[in-house]
């Protein structure tokens, strides 16, 4: 008999919005990412085993920075 399991992360594109890179120092359009990863039996995420974590993404440099929920909600 198998058994086949492990972790899955799965991002969520929510939006964008127009800001200042702390890498590259462009003012460009800024990608919010919400990240959740879950326990998977079979190939099937079951629940999750962290709470959702929150990124901005630089479409200029691509360099992911991690944000607080709260800085989601107010874009």
């Amino acid at each position: 008999m198998f058994l086949i399991f492990g972790l899955r992360s799965k991002d969520k594109f929510l939006g964008s919005r127009l800001g200042h890179c702390e890498v590259c120092g462009a003012t460009a359009a800024q990608s919010l990412i919400r990240r959740t990863t879950k326990f998977s039996l079979f190939f099937v995420p079951l629940f999750p085993v962290r709470p959702a974590r929150y990124f901005v993404a630089c479409t200029n440099c691509g360099r992911l920075r991690g944000a607080a929920a709260h800085e989601m909600a107010a874009a």
